[in-house]
């Protein structure tokens, strides 16, 4: 009876350190979950893509908040992102405005980085971006743009398929 006590002494502080642990660890996830702004989207309700791109973001760490709404063009104009530059979805996250499949890892640069602008767009709905995954070798090559407030929009970061990769590498060697 005293041997089942002492285990009982010595395993119950070890389960509770252990599983304070777990717990430990999983408050530290959400704390960097917590270090990232919240993503507030505005789709429209029909549109399957912006789901995929919601889920793309939460994947990265980011918490996200939908709103559906009929027409995006008001709340482009509220943004300032013009017309040429709409997509599907737009989105406000920290400081900045977010316009179509812009990459998690793009936003978190931007976070980072801190620059002068409006935000990054990714115009249209190019194959391959998220929420428009494709096969690779079908997806085709877009930019995130840097959209400033009084000077031109400029290219943030490039995304191409491994074709597109391979096709400049190969005229870059010529």
């Amino acid at each position: 009876m005293q041997h089942r006590i002492r285990i009982a002494l010595f395993a119950v502080p070890l389960l509770a350190f252990l599983s304070g642990g777990i717990v430990f660890a999983q408050t530290g996830a959400d704390a960097r979950a917590r270090n990232l702004p919240l993503v507030e989207v505005y789709k429209n309700p029909y549109c399957g893509c912006c789901g995929g791109w919601v889920a793309h973001m939460e994947k990265a760490g980011f918490t996200v908040k939908v709103h559906e709404v009929e027409d995006l063009a008001p709340l482009r104009k509220r943004l300032g992102i013009p017309d040429e530059h709409a997509s599907c979805h737009s989105a406000k996250v920290g400081a900045y405005a977010l316009e179509g499949h812009v990459p998690a890892d793009d936003v978190k640069r931007l976070l980072t980085e801190k620059p002068q602008a409006i935000g990054l767009v990714v115009p249209g709905m190019p194959a391959g971006s998220p929420g428009m995954e494709i096969p690779s070798g079908a997806a085709e090559p877009y930019a995130s743009l840097l959209l400033k407030r009084d000077a031109p929009t400029e290219v943030y970061v490039r995304h191409e398929n491994q074709e597109s990769a391979d096709k400049r590498q190969k005229s870059k060697a010529k």
